[in-house]
């Protein structure tokens, strides 16, 4: 008899299953998830920056991002990965991503610039503008580094790779692409105004709310819906 079952009554029952632990039991199989989302990501953001469906970049990519956080969540819940050698091996040159950003800043005009607070525990930390198409560019320049070192069989090195990352940087960086795009989503879909985005600068600082309001008009969400495959009040 096992240790999970108890004699009451002289009749068996089984204990209350416990929860399952954040530490995966087969390594690998966590391994090849993880890559397989990330990989996954990688090739639909490559996609969707072709331009060949522009009706459809932000639910694309709202999708897309949404999802691939799910794997940093786990990443994140996991305990510490450490890699099998001290320093990391040397990949070479990181591919150029240039193109990428390019491309995605072309199908996001001209909503591609938005405002955010890096750290959200930091007080009276003021907003800066950020780009859409440079946040994704980023992620995926860290989500490719890891995938090498998958590829070429180092899968710890991976695994720490994009934990690691995930904390330092990609993780927050998409968590605030994934917050601009909902609101985009949510601002369209409820037949809300959008602030003019003219008024952002991605090489100043925003200053407080009364500089924001007088550089900011009033846009009416249908004028970006049509090109961006969102249909207001749906």
């Amino acid at each position: 008899m096992s240790d999970a079952t108890q004699l009451k009554n002289g009749t068996e029952e089984s204990a209350p299953t416990a929860a399952p632990a954040l530490t995966p039991q087969d390594p690998d199989d966590f391994a090849v998830q993880i890559a397989d989302q990330i990989e996954s990501f990688i090739l639909t953001v490559t996609e969707v920056a072709k331009g060949d469906e522009p009706g459809s970049v932000v639910p694309y990519l709202l999708l897309e991002v949404s999802q691939l956080l799910l794997a940093g969540g786990r990443l994140g819940a996991h305990e510490d990965i450490v890699p099998d050698e001290r320093y990391e091996p040397d990949l070479g040159p990181e591919p150029d991503v240039d193109d990428l950003r390019q491309r995605l800043a072309e199908l996001l005009e001209p909503v591609d610039v938005y405002s955010e607070v890096f750290d959200p525990y930091e007080p009276r930390k003021a907003p800066v503008a950020c780009r859409i198409s440079d946040d994704l560019a980023d992620v995926v320049t860290d989500l490719r580094h890891g995938l090498a070192h998958y590829r070429a069989g180092r899968t710890v090195e991976a695994l720490w790779w994009w934990q690691f990352s995930y904390f330092s940087n990609w993780g927050s960086t998409a968590s605030a692409s994934l917050r601009a795009l909902q609101s985009l989503v949510a601002h369209v879909r409820l037949d809300q105004p959008l602030p003019e985005l003219d008024g952002l600068d991605t090489d100043q600082e925003l200053g407080e709310e009364d500089e924001l309001a007088e550089a900011a008009g009033k846009v009416m969400a249908e004028e970006i819906a049509g090109p961006l495959g969102l249909a207001p009040g749906q």
